[in-house]
């Protein structure tokens, strides 16, 4: 038997904190949804307000976190967090979720994401052919090539968090560094006459829905409400995964005071590079264009507008650079939440145990197994559409256990305090509330499917707690 170690090891400064923020939210997302919210919201005002309100949200809740972080400065993150302000059930739906849709499929919609841009470089991992016909499955080059990135980086993570840690900052400084070339490169050649037309200021805060064709209609008012929750749709999944480093927390030297820094200096970072990445598309492209990219690829349109016939080379190894690092983060710091559910006897037994290189190589492979499940499907974008919903539920339920908290354990140590508390996460928390609601209301497959996956959890969180393994604090 090898030997196993029996508590993490702290590894990750201050920098490797920040490039696990950074590069667990820039995944391939930046490069295609804006396209759809320009088709959302038609004009160059609310393209950008979706952007700066999601950038908004995002860091409030990252500010917020640091509390939380600083409190329970262990591997779980946003699982320990619910589990002390609520009880072990409601950490419990959130590590279900997390473990059968959020995580998984998301490393399986990124791993695909690098493949399919794979296929510009070598036509033959195109995702629109056929490399194993099963009869009620095809599967595709693409699917292929996915899984192996997915199952290389599961490898390379059971080697130990510095393996993981030379990747991750090797691969986010690169991809930062890379989108602010773009960015340079796009503002340096933008077309005047294009700027002027998006930027027109008696059209540019027009709120319409516009064709890839370049038709336009108008919403009623509350539609149009609807049409802005369902454009931050995108730009959410785009800015999501910011707290992975949560996750990660036993092997972050000084914990109390690096998570709740980088989960700053990390969201910052990022909505920076992503509000000058689209002033930039708005520089060198219509709004038709950008609204008709082929495949909703703007970057790729820009990118063959500044570059010409090289530009959709270049726009493919930089999404290839982002979607690998982006899914180094996100399986390296997954397995520590399902670490913490097993020590909690929510989760089989063994994938609380560390290998000997102090990782949780059995949740590590399991997680492998269902992202490559979901990528072999194909179903993991419409799933992410649907738990972007329960996404921001589980937010704002985590930000107001920062209340019950306080009221809860007043005396508790608190290293940093919630930045701007009460205010700001009351905010976040009436910015959520309308967000759920309006997508209910105006794009109800976005939500009740996601809410189905958790309300299964409850079943299976009693399933296990008739076996009394359940432990509570």
């Amino acid at each position: 038997m090898p030997q196993e170690s029996t508590s993490f090891k702290p590894s990750l400064g201050l920098v490797d904190a920040t490039m696990l923020v950074a590069g667990s939210m820039i995944g391939s997302g930046i490069f295609i949804v804006s396209a759809d919210i320009v088709r959302n919201t038609g004009s160059v005002g609310w393209l950008m307000f979706v952007w700066l309100i999601t950038g908004f949200m995002t860091l409030t809740a990252a500010l917020s976190y640091g509390e939380l972080s600083a409190m329970f400065p262990k591997a779980g993150g946003q699982y320990i967090y619910l589990k002390e302000a609520y009880n072990p059930l409601i950490g419990f739906l959130y590590g279900w979720s997390f473990f059968t849709v959020i995580q998984t499929a998301t490393i399986a919609a990124v791993a695909v994401a690098f493949a399919k841009f794979t296929a510009y470089l070598i036509p033959q991992f195109s995702e629109d052919l056929v490399a194993l016909d099963l009869g009620f499955l095809k599967i595709s080059p693409a699917q292929l090539l996915s899984i192996v990135v997915i199952v290389l980086l599961t490898f390379t993570n059971t080697r130990g968090v510095n393996s993981g840690k030379i990747i991750q900052t090797t691969f986010t400084l690169t991809k930062l560094l890379s989108l602010l070339g773009l960015i340079v490169f796009g503002l340096l050649f933008m077309k005047p006459e294009i700027w002027a037309a998006n930027w027109d200021s008696s059209t540019m805060w027009d709120l319409y829905k516009l064709g890839a064709d370049g038709s336009v209609a108008s919403y009623t008012t509350i539609a149009a409400l609807g049409a802005i929750a369902a454009s931050m749709v995108g730009s959410i999944f785009s800015s999501d995964s910011w707290n992975n480093v949560t996750f990660i927390a036993g092997e972050i030297k000084n914990p109390q005071r690096n998570i709740g820094l980088s989960l700053a200096l990390g969201t910052i970072i990022v909505t920076i590079i992503y509000v000058m990445t689209n002033v930039m598309y708005t520089g060198v492209l219509s709004l038709e264009e950008i609204a008709g990219s082929d495949k909703d690829r703007v970057a790729v349109t820009a990118s063959n507008v500044i570059f010409g016939s090289a530009g959709t080379i270049i726009i493919a190894v930089m999404i290839m650079i982002s979607t690998f690092g982006c899914n180094n983060g996100l399986i390296m710091s997954g397995a520590r939440v399902y670490y913490s559910m097993a020590k909690d006897g929510l989760f089989f037994k063994k994938v609380g145990q560390l290998n000997k290189n102090a990782v949780p190589e059995i949740g590590l492979w399991l997680q492998c197994v269902i992202a490559s499940l979901w990528a072999l499907s194909g179903k993991y974008g419409n799933l992410l559409d649907m738990i972007s919903f329960v996404v921001v539920v589980f937010y704002m339920l985590t930000i107001i256990g920062i209340f019950i908290l306080r009221k809860k354990r007043p005396d508790a140590e608190r290293p940093y305090k919630a930045f701007g508390y009460p205010i700001l996460p009351i905010i976040y928390i009436i910015m959520g509330i309308a967000f759920c609601i309006l997508l209910i209301i105006y794009k109800p497959e976005y939500t009740w499917p996601g809410l189905i996956i958790v309300l299964l959890g409850i079943p299976v969180y009693y399933m296990v707690a008739k076996k009394e393994i359940v432990t509570v604090e």
